[in-house]
């Protein structure tokens, strides 16, 4: 394969390392190269460092948003009627993060159309295509037929991207990944919108997750991705806001792919309601149910969710979205039976009376990794069934002995070392510090 043209290749890199600022024909230059591979990877991974050392400025990440949305397929919803607006959420990444099983039907229930474009996990974080797929025969791997058709039926479908959705990103995230430029904010700006852009929804919330187990550590981190997405994506045509939510502590319960689906049904049926998780999404909610002009304020889109909830209508479209995509049909009847289960369960005691001072989330998240059930590396293999449940709170009073979580894994010999990290990363002390659930709201 033939390497781009020395002048034009070259003198692009050339001008970003020495911090010029690109324009719309440098860039493009750059996407085409990326996605015809006539870019090396030697050239693209020096674009990205020039880039993650000198920065881009928010028309340039911009052009590049939008160069790598048009590098694809791009989903038309035009030529459909649609009962309610398109409406979707993206997230940052964090460890028990479920909200997008919650979510998504949840804004159905309220007359939106959500099509959400969702990922696998990799690294600490969990994925919601794995989450999903837990659930026998379910595919989130859905054709134009099968998502038109949930669509219709469920008001809701969570699906993953096709190759075809800004190719351009793929191949510069894994470029990226292996060269040490992942954190570079106008990157991560492109990535994350690019996908959003060419899955053609008319809004979009993110939420930006803060805390130690997120990739945003410091308040000022979170603060700057969410602005720089809220920015760009409105510049590039597409409405949004960012709700900056809290990620030092495990978000529900449970961690794993399994365990958190069927903390989502017990969450659904109104079964079990976990603080921390029932705000953050309550919040994101009344958030997506005013953007998308559904009601007058967050607080009345809020109600408005809860009211869904309570009902059992979310329930009930989250059943329907289950089915459409090869799932079992009786879900909510059966689904917890279904789901599969570690062979070995083990809690972790309490080492003393107390409250649960923190958490390290981080290793918490690695602790799931290490029992099987996430990715160090993309195509890594993933066991469904393994994972953490029963997970106290920040600020629960627990007695010596008392479990602070449960491991669930695939063979005795994976429980100790998960024991002995998850004793490191839960802190039992006299006093706790109250974790908020969101931290702030960004909008343009």
């Amino acid at each position: 394969m033939t390497a781009a043209p020395p002048s034009r290749a070259q003198e692009i890199i050339r001008a970003k390392r020495e911090g010029a600022a690109l324009d719309g024909a440098q860039i493009d230059a750059f996407v085409r190269g990326l996605v015809s591979r006539s870019w090396s990877e030697g050239q693209v991974a020096a674009l990205a460092m020039a880039i993650c050392l000198r920065g881009m400025t928010r028309a340039e990440t911009t052009l590049l948003t939008r160069a790598m949305a048009a590098s694809g397929q791009r989903l038309d919803w035009s030529r459909e009627s649609w009962p309610g607006p398109l409406l979707d959420k993206h997230s940052t990444g964090g460890v028990g993060d479920k909200v997008s099983l919650l979510l998504a039907p949840i804004l159905a229930a309220c007359g939106a159309v959500v099509p959400m474009v969702s990922g696998r996990g990799l690294g600490h974080t969990g994925g919601t295509l794995d989450k999903l797929e837990s659930l026998p025969g379910l595919s989130a791997t859905a054709d134009r037929a099968t998502l038109m058709r949930t669509l219709r039926d469920a008001g809701c479908a969570i699906v993953g991207a096709s190759a075809r959705i800004a190719p351009a990103d793929r191949r510069l995230y894994a470029i990226r990944d292996a060269t040490g430029t992942v954190e570079s904010l106008p990157l991560i700006t492109a990535s994350i919108l690019s996908k959003k852009l060419a899955a053609g929804v008319q809004r979009l919330l993110i939420d930006v997750k803060l805390g130690n187990g997120a990739f945003c550590t410091r308040p000022d981190e979170a603060g700057a991705l969410a602005e720089s997405l809220v920015a760009v994506a409105n510049d590039a045509g597409l409405p949004t806001r960012a709700l900056i939510t809290d990620m030092n502590a495990v978000l529900g319960t449970s961690a794993g792919n399994a365990l958190e689906v069927r903390e989502s049904l017990a969450f659904l049926t109104n079964r079990a309601h976990e603080p921390r998780l029932l705000e953050v999404t309550l919040a994101l909610c009344g958030q997506l149910l005013q953007q998308g002009g559904l009601v007058a304020s967050p607080a009345d889109g809020e109600h408005r969710a809860r009211a869904a909830l309570d009902r059992g209508d979310a329930a009930e479209r989250f059943a329907r979205m289950v089915a459409g995509l090869g799932g079992p049909r009786d879900v909510l009847a059966r689904g917890e039976a279904l789901l599969p289960r570690a062979p070995v369960q083990r809690p972790l005691p309490s080492p003393r009376d107390g409250v649960v001072g923190a958490m390290d989330t981080r290793t918490i998240g690695l602790v799931v990794i290490a029992l099987g059930g996430g990715r160090a590396r993309a195509g890594d293999a993933i066991d469904p069934s393994v994972g953490l449940s029963d997970v106290r709170a920040v600020g629960a009073r627990v007695a010596r002995g008392e479990p602070l979580a449960v491991v669930h894994a695939a063979s005795e010999d994976s429980v100790d070392p998960a024991l002995r990290s998850l004793q490191a990363a839960i802190t039992v002390a006299d006093h706790a510090k109250p974790l908020p659930a969101v931290h702030a709201l960004v909008q343009a």
